[in-house]
This record gives C-alpha cells, sequence and structure tokens, in this order.
C-alpha cells in the first residue's frame, strides 16, 4: 500500500472492528498499517472478507498473522501479475528503452537475472524457462520481511549506448499503475543488491593488507 491508501486501509479496519465489536484505536490502526503496508490495498480487503467468512476462525477479529497467511497464500498469484507485465512489457516496449515497473519486487528480479537489455536477447523457446525462474525469484522475494533496495529504473540499450557518449538518460516509460510506478522511481537507489568488494578496498576499511599482500610487500 502507499500514502494514500492510507484513509481506505482506516475504514475497512474500523469496519471492521465495528463488526467484530472491538474499537480500533490509532495505536492498533497504526500497527497493523506497519505490519502490512507491503501488500496491496485490495489484497488486505480480500483477506479480511475471506477470514470472515472463515467457519473455523471467522468468528474472531483477526490478527495480523491471520491476514498475512491469507494474503501470502496468493503469492502465486502476485509472482503471476508480476511475470505478466514484465512479458507485456518486453512485447510491447522492447528493452531498447528505459522502464519503471510499479513493483520494486519486478526491478530486483530482474536485475538478478542480467538486467532489462538481457531480455530482449531471449528466445521464445526460452521463455517459459524465464518465465518460472522469474516467478520463483520474485516468489522468494516477496517471502522477505523487508523489501530489499531496488534500481529507480531499468536501462534500456538506447540509454545505455546513450551513457557511454556521456548524455543523461530519457525518462522511462512507466508500466502499471502511474503513481505506483513513480513511488518506485522516486524510492530507488543504485545500491547492488549483492555487493561486492575488492581486497584492497576491503583493507583499506579493516586499515590493513590482507596476509598475502603483507608478505608480497
Amino acid at each position: 500500500m502507499i500514502e494514500t491508501d492510507k484513509p481506505a486501509f482506516a475504514r475497512l479496519m474500523v469496519g471492521l472492528g465495528e463488526y467484530y465489536g472491538k474499537d480500533q484505536s490509532k495505536q492498533v490502526l497504526s500497527i497493523y498499517w506497519k505490519a502490512l503496508e507491503q501488500y496491496d490495498l485490495d489484497a488486505v480487503d480480500a483477506a479480511c472478507r475471506a477470514h470472515i467468512s472463515n467457519p473455523d476462525s471467522g468468528q474472531w477479529f483477526p490478527k495480523i498473522a491471520d491476514l498475512v497467511r491469507l494474503i501470502d497464500g496468493g503469492t502465486n498469484d502476485r509472482a503471476l501479475l508480476a511475470w505478466t507485465k514484465v512479458d507485456q512489457a518486453v512485447r510491447r516496449i522492447g528493452t531498447f528503452q528505459s522502464v519503471c515497473f510499479d513493483d520494486g519486487l519486478i526491478h530486483v528480479a530482474l536485475q538478478d537475472m542480467g538486467g532489462w537489455q538481457a531480455f530482449g536477447n531471449k528466445t521464445e523457446d526460452e521463455w517459459p524457462f524465464i518465465a518460472k525462474e522469474f516467478q520463483q525469484r520474485y516468489r522468494a522475494l516477496a517471502a522477505r520481511p523487508v523489501q530489499p533496495p531496488h534500481v529507480p529504473m531499468l536501462i534500456g540499450g538506447a540509454d545505455a549506448h546513450n551513457a557511454r557518449l556521456g548524455y543523461a538518460p530519457c525518462a522511462p516509460v512507466m508500466v502499471g499503475d502511474p503513481e505506483r510506478a513513480r513511488l518506485v522511481y522516486e524510492g530507488g537507489s543504485n545500491v547492488r543488491s549483492i555487493a561486492f568488494t575488492g581486497m584492497g578496498q576491503a583493507a583499506a576499511k579493516l586499515g590493513k593488507l590482507p596476509a598475502a599482500e603483507e608478505r608480497a610487500a
């Protein structure tokens, strides 16, 4: 969810509280928001409705764990939706242009798979295997309690070429919900999800050279 979803989320939780006869304080709403903001509002709403109609546990007000369990049960659906966006972007936009998806996890998964440009070199025969790998990576990322950092946008072939000539990149094509894509862009960083540090850099940070380099000196 995003900041603009807060009023609707509050109405949802207050209405749920009224149904179960439990008042929702600001503190409780804040706790639920912080725990559930990583999910879409529609997913939270669907989980609440599913909990209410559950014959085994629906008689009690749902705890955060109850809602998370119901939402994450649809992780496969989220991964499939994410892949659909990627597939359509490759086919309709192409990898020559830079793009920004409305889900930062898509950026992380694609970067881990070689970057946006690499997808333009895949064949139709490879595509089913690429789809499977992407969805597996996406589900693993979605299961993490904290979302890893993502790049602001995925660089296309044109911007990569222009960068080598010293030109700034163009504005990316936004894929999915424009407002969410804008937030992904603004919240991105160029920090790699996996850091690589040379021995010289590590030694400088530690204030000494590795033993092998000391002997060589």
